[in-house]
């Protein structure tokens, strides 16, 4: 008698960084034999694939092991995985708040998984698999045991079958006081350029429309061989040039290292979008040194300045932390200031979360109450959500070249279920990511399509299918500031394949 495969979920927590890594770690189990479960109560092997940014991550995986505990006590043979930051960032502890995990591994060592399972599927019991620390030994021996992990790419893993992620580095080394990602995902190491063009090469090859470029800070990437050094911009040049490939995005940007070669390239280059996600993080100089930074607002703005004067209508996007050490009213002022003057797309906004192991957490206490980072919170997206309507209300009346992605998340929680040619509420995103909804046949999802834009709200577009009116105003006659998108941290993947609909906030 046939023996049926063995079966596996996942459930993802993070940035896009994560996503891909749960891509990646099921198409290596699927490689192995493996297939996938609708659930946690029919798999054989359940994995959480974890984020350490805030306390809210870590306290919603840690609810979910409790969850799956009663699943492994229905069947001891179960194996149970924390992988990701938080497993490299606890280590021990996760095993001592939850015994039944049988597999804890850090990213750097995702790609042991597969052999990992079966060693406890033999009976080797529970297994510990991390880097070392960033203070624990030389450099060079840290970036090693933080190895790189981007094996073949599986088609049937990917979010959707056009649209990719490409990893352009691991690690980080900008050590901002509030960020454990140094710490979990090790020194900051680039990737062969060549790797990365024959990846998406191969990725075309397979459908792909579109990449996105990530990294913890993306436009940091060089990497050095024989005397040449390649930076981002000449990254994007090889990538634009791969035939069949309509869009590459990047996320993403530090403020210091958005050189001007690379704005230009973002200008210059047919396929890159117009759309940059550089995080400030707070409107105040005294702030943004206690953060760590490394810049102050006015060399902010002037990197702005060159992006505006550049390409007037590009798309940028920021991240800010309210609540931070010390916060004042007046600092906080600041904040609100920036985001009612630039006129960024859309900030994701994000309470602060002390993370042991940081600068912050070591000597800076957390001092702002919790009922004033949650007023301060609102605050914000209510001034942001207030920029993000007025600069989407100056798309009305205009077309957009939009990549269709799939059903709207409404239909989507309605569980449409309609044939090629059937109508249904369909979603994309135009060339600088904004987000656009319209009525079509399911048979465009992965093509470009022209949409006449009729309404706006403050995170998405709608319109239809453009029917050749003449009267549709051509984007590059409108000077343009910012956009929409949809905010990111917690995403929950249940199931394969591991699906993310939002660009990446930093750190």
């Amino acid at each position: 008698m046939r023996r049926m495969p063995k079966r596996l979920w996942i459930e993802t927590v993070g940035c896009q960084m994560n996503v891909l890594d749960s891509e990646l770690v099921v198409a290596a189990l699927r490689r192995q034999g493996w297939d996938m479960a609708r659930g946690p109560a029919e798999a054989d092997a359940v994995f959480y694939n974890t984020c350490s940014v805030r306390q809210h991550a870590e306290d919603k995986i840690y609810s979910a092991l409790g969850r799956v505990r009663l699943e492994k006590q229905k069947k001891p043979d179960l194996v149970v995985g924390v992988l990701g930051c938080m497993a490299q960032k606890d280590q021990e502890l996760i095993r001592k708040r939850a015994p039944w995990v049988d597999l804890v591994v850090g990213p750097g060592q995702l790609h042991q998984v597969p052999s990992l399972v079966a060693d406890v599927l033999a009976g080797g019991g529970p297994r510990l698999e991390v880097s070392l620390d960033r203070k624990g030994a030389a450099r060079d021996a840290i970036a090693r045991s933080f190895e790189s992990y981007d094996p073949d790419r599986d088609p049937a893993m990917r979010p959707t079958p056009f649209q990719a992620f490409i990893r352009t580095q691991t690690g980080c080394d900008k050590f901002c006081a509030f960020c454990v990602v140094p710490h979990v995902r090790g020194p900051e190491q680039a990737r062969d350029p060549d790797t990365i063009l024959a990846e998406a090469e191969k990725l075309v090859a397979e459908g792909c429309r579109e990449i996105t470029l990530i990294g913890q800070t993306v436009n940091s990437y060089k990497f050095a061989n024989g005397g040449r050094t390649t930076r981002l911009a000449d990254l994007l040049v090889r990538l634009d040039a791969v035939a069949g490939l309509d869009r590459i995005k990047f996320v993403t940007n530090y403020p210091r290292d958005m050189t001007d070669d690379l704005i230009a390239a973002v200008r210059d280059l047919p396929k890159v979008s117009h759309y940059l996600h550089v995080p400030a993080q707070h409107g105040s100089d005294d702030v943004l040194a206690r953060m760590k930074r490394g810049y102050t607002i006015g060399e902010y703005m002037e990197m702005l300045g060159r992006i505006r004067e550049a390409i007037p209508q590009a798309a940028v996007t920021s991240d800010f932390i309210v609540g931070f050490c010390g916060e004042t009213d007046a600092e906080f002022e600041l904040s609100l200031d920036l985001v009612r003057t630039v006129g960024f797309k859309n900030s994701f906004i994000f309470k602060y979360s002390p993370r042991p192991g940081t600068k912050a957490h070591e000597r800076l206490p957390d001092d702002v109450p919790e009922e004033i980072k949650k007023e301060r919170n609102r605050l914000l997206l209510e001034a942001q959500a207030e920029v993000s309507l007025a600069g989407n209300r100056r798309f009305i009346g205009t077309r957009q070249e939009v990549l269709v992605e799939g059903l709207s998340t409404r239909d989507e929680k309605r569980e449409v279920d309609v044939g090629p040619d059937g109508v249904a509420q369909l979603t994309g995103r135009t060339m600088c990511d904004r987000i656009v909804v319209f009525d079509a046949p399911m048979r465009l999802v992965g093509r470009l399509v022209d949409i006449d834009i009729d309404d706006a709200g403050a995170w998405s577009l709608s319109g239809r299918v453009a029917d050749g009116l003449a009267d549709a105003v051509p984007l590059d006659e409108l000077a343009l500031s910012g956009e929409s998108a949809t905010p990111l941290y917690d995403i929950a993947l249940p199931q394969a394949p591991p699906r993310s609909t939002a660009p990446t906030p930093e750190a």
